[in-house]
């Protein structure tokens, strides 16, 4: 009999997501930065983040500085072999795979630019979000 309570207990509280099971999730937390000016450098981040939400994981992207030109309208692109193919266009497939990158804070007032300066569905950082996204458990950081 004490077996059977105790495992309708464990039964119940994991179907409430109130056992281990909610503490963890079934994907891994990916957060990228992306500051770097070298279109190679840009294109990697994509290429990694693509892998990485393809095998299942949750990417969070912020683009700073320089990394943030990737997400401008009509920013000057360089195509990469081998598959002929520019670091903004990988990030509006990202985009397509539900990706939301950011711009961080600091990107389009110090550049002269407005958020209908960037591409559709790329948005403006709030640090309070960036910041509890980076310190959230099992979080994975990775900067290009």
């Amino acid at each position: 009999m004490k077996k059977l309570l105790a495992i309708l207990l464990l039964t119940s509280t994991g179907a409430l997501g109130l056992g281990p099971a909610a503490a963890s999730s079934d994907k891994a937390d990916l957060f990228v930065v992306v500051t770097s000016p070298d279109p190679q450098t840009q294109g990697m981040a994509m290429v990694l983040s693509l892998q990485a939400v393809q095998q299942g994981a949750d990417v969070q992207m912020l683009l700073c500085g320089p990394g943030g030109d990737v997400a401008l309208k009509g920013a000057p692109q360089t195509v990469l072999k081998p598959r002929d193919v520019t670091p903004q266009a990988m990030l509006t497939k990202l985009l397509g795979m539900g990706v939301k990158p950011n711009v961080c804070a600091l990107y389009l007032p110090n550049n002269g630019k407005s958020p209908a300066d960037l591409i559709e569905g790329v948005g403006v950082a709030k640090p309070p979000a960036i910041a509890a996204a980076l310190l959230a458990e099992d979080t994975k950081l990775f900067t290009f």
